[in-house]
């Protein structure tokens, strides 16, 4: 393979894209918001057959083969080496710390309180976005980020009996983990499609996934079921590999934090999937809070 120089390299896609551009690029991240809705309902089906550590690395190892295949069919060069610290970051964040986080906090949260947490990330995405792009969002934005996120932490403290968890926690940290990999994976989509983004960061963690995969297969019982495969199939293609390659090629769309602010509705519709799924019940304040921080998407949109 030879190495993408910048002549070759596609040109970055400003912000201020065309109208008919930003619709497609909100399309695109809307339907990764659709798939990463379906990451925790999937995570916890996957848990019936596999211990966190080797769901994680098992799925990390099957997104990083599709991922590859396609980079060697496609004869993809290999990314510039100043794009190689970014790369890092998103495998760092999206690849290894959000699911390792999340899959060890639903070990004692559920879907619904895991989901509605994690409504959080918009606003972390945004400040992230904020301070490494140097993008600057009106005042109304932060504002209606700022109202979309007191609703999610008032849940929180709620829900907890007035005080954190371990789970919550775990949460918390996936939420700032996840953010610095979005906004580097955003920034590189700029420049190189957002599928050799996650492609390259899923091979970047191969040297660290297979071996783990193998310690924690040997020390983790599994069982094989028809749900625990069909988790860790979805979250290795749908939520690893193909719903970023969307969200990602949106971001660059239509902008970091304009993006980031349409997962506000995957809280709802994880609510929804893990009703339909996993048979889960919660009180009113979850779909009234996911309902709360909806609204808050119709204001930043607009700002």
């Amino acid at each position: 393979m030879r190495t993408q120089s910048s002549a070759t390299a596609p040109s970055p896609i400003a912000v201020t894209a065309p109208r008919e551009h930003r619709g497609f690029g909100t399309a695109l991240a809307a339907l990764g918001v659709a798939a990463f809705s379906l990451t925790f309902p999937a995570t916890a089906w996957g848990l019936e057959s596999f211990g966190p550590w080797s769901l994680v690395a098992v799925r990390s190892v099957l997104a990083a083969l599709i991922a590859g295949g396609c980079l060697l069919f496609l004869r993809v060069p290999l990314p510039e080496r100043r794009h190689l610290p970014g790369l890092a970051v998103v495998a760092g964040g999206v690849v290894l710390g959000f699911p390792l986080l999340t899959t060890l906090a639903l070990q004692t949260s559920t879907t619904a309180h895991a989901a509605v947490v994690v409504g959080l990330l918009p606003l972390t995405t945004a400040v992230f976005s904020a301070l490494r792009t140097g993008s600057r969002p009106s005042r109304r934005f932060w504002l209606a980020a700022l109202a979309g996120a007191a609703a999610v932490a008032a849940f929180t403290v709620t829900q907890s009996g007035g005080a954190l968890t371990a789970a919550d926690g775990c949460l918390f940290a996936a939420l700032l983990v996840c953010a610095a990999g979005y906004t580097e994976g955003g920034r590189l989509a700029r420049v190189m499609p957002g599928w050799q983004v996650i492609g390259w960061a899923l091979v970047l963690c191969l040297p660290l996934s297979v071996p783990a995969a193998a310690v924690a297969l040997t020390y983790e019982p599994f069982r094989l079921t028809a749900h625990g495969i069909a988790g860790v199939l979805w979250v290795a293609l749908g939520s690893q590999f193909l719903g970023l390659v969307v969200w990602y090629r949106g971001m660059a769309a239509i902008g970091i934090p304009r993006a980031s602010q349409l997962q506000l509705a995957q809280p709802l519709l994880t609510l929804v999937w893990s009703a339909l799924l996993l048979g889960e019940h919660f009180t009113a304040a979850a779909p009234l809070t996911a309902v709360a921080v909806l609204v808050c998407i119709a204001v930043t949109q607009r700002s």
